[in-house]
C-alpha cells in the first residue's frame, strides 16, 4: 500500500511537488500555499480537535452512565440525568458541525483539482482525500461508539429495575413484568403487596427513583438515537468514496507495477546492448588480426629482403 500523505508531508516541510509525464519530461514545481494545502491541513486540525472534544464527551457519559448505577435516590438520578442530557445536547452540535465541515472539505477538494500540478489521481488530490476519509472514518467510529454506549444503557437500565424490584418485592419478577415497568415506568402496581406490607412511606423513595431513572432513560434513548443519521450519512459517504480511493490506489500501484517493469526491461537492453559492443569491439579485433596475418602471408616481406 503507497502512502498517501507522504507528498502531502513533504510538502509541509516545504519541499516542492512535481507531477508530469515522465516520457515528455514535464513538470510543474508548485508550493504549499499555491496548491491549497496550508489551508487544508488547519481545517483537519481543527476537525481532529472537534472529533476529539466527541470522545471526551463520550468519557464524560459512560462514567456518568457507571455512576447512575449505584444510585438509589430520585434527586441524585434527577441529577445525572440532567448532566447526561446536557452532554449528549452538546454531542448533537459538535457531530453536526463537523459534518458540516467535511462536507466543505469534499467541496474544497474538487475545487483543488482545478490548479496545476493538483489534477484527479495526482499526488496532491490522493492526499486530501484519503485525509478526508480518514476523518470521517474517525467520526462514524464516535457516532458507532454512541450507538455502543445507547444499547448498554438500555442493558444496564434492564438489570438495575430487575435488582428494585427483588430488593423490594424479596422475588425475581417475570419477563413480562420487567418489560411493563421499563415501557411505562409505573412501579407502584407491581409494588402493590409490598406497600401492603411494609406502608408506603417505606418505599416510596425507591418508586420515585425508578420513575426517574426510566424518564432517564427514555429522554437520552431517544437523544442518542438522533445521533444515528449522522453515523448513516458517514456510512453512505465513506462506502462511496472508499470505493474511489481504493480504484485510484489501484491505478497508481499498477502504474508503478509498469514502470518498475519498463526500468527493468530498460536495465535489461542496457547490458544487452554493452554485452553487444563488448563482442563488437573483439570480433574487429580479431577480424584485424586475421587481415594482418593474410597480408603478411601473401605479402611476405622477408623474402624480399
Amino acid at each position: 500500500m503507497h502512502n498517501l500523505l507522504t507528498d502531502s508531508f513533504e510538502l509541509s516541510r516545504g519541499q516542492t511537488s512535481r507531477d508530469g509525464d515522465i516520457e515528455l519530461g514535464t513538470q510543474i514545481v508548485t508550493n504549499t500555499g499555491e496548491i491549497g494545502l496550508d489551508d487544508f491541513f488547519k481545517k483537519v486540525q481543527g476537525i481532529e480537535k472537534q472529533i476529539q472534544n466527541l470522545s471526551m464527551l463520550l468519557k464524560k457519559l459512560q462514567d456518568a452512565n457507571e455512576e447512575s448505577k449505584g444510585v438509589t435516590k430520585a434527586a441524585a438520578m434527577k441529577s445525572i440525568k440532567q448532566r447526561m442530557e446536557k452532554d449528549i445536547d452538546e454531542v448533537g452540535k459538535v457531530a453536526r458541525i463537523v459534518k458540516v465541515k467535511l462536507e466543505e472539505l469534499d467541496k474544497d477538494n474538487l475545487l483543488n483539482r482545478e490548479k496545476p500540478g493538483c489534477e484527479k489521481g495526482s499526488g496532491v488530490d490522493r492526499s486530501r482525500t484519503s485525509t478526508t476519509t480518514a476523518l470521517k472514518k474517525k467520526l462514524k467510529e464516535r457516532m458507532s461508539d454512541f450507538q455502543t454506549l445507547r444499547e448498554t444503557i438500555h442493558q444496564e437500565y434492564r438489570e438495575v429495575v430487575e435488582r428494585r424490584v427483588f430488593t423490594v418485592t424479596g422475588n425475581h419478577a417475570d419477563e413480562q413484568t420487567i418489560d411493563r415497568l421499563i415501557e411505562t415506568g409505573d412501579s407502584e402496581q407491581i409494588f402493590q403487596k409490598a406497600i401492603q406490607e411494609q406502608g408506603r412511606g417505606q418505599i416510596v423513595e425507591t418508586l420515585a427513583e425508578i420513575q426517574e431513572r426510566h424518564d432517564a432513560v427514555r429522554e437520552i434513548e431517544k437523544k442518542l438515537t438522533d445521533l444515528q443519521q449522522i453515523f448513516l450519512d458517514m456510512a453512505v459517504l465513506i462506502e462511496a468514496q472508499g470505493d474511489m480511493l481504493d480504484n485510484i490506489e489501484a491505478q497508481v500501484t499498477n502504474a508503478d507495477d509498469h514502470i518498475q517493469s519498463g526500468i527493468g526491461a530498460l536495465q535489461k537492453a542496457r547490458r544487452l546492448q554493452k554485452n553487444t559492443r563488448k563482442c563488437t569491439c573483439i570480433a574487429i579485433i580479431i577480424l584485424i588480426i586475421i587481415i594482418a596475418v593474410v597480408l603478411l602471408v601473401v605479402l611476405k616481406p622477408w623474402s624480399k629482403n
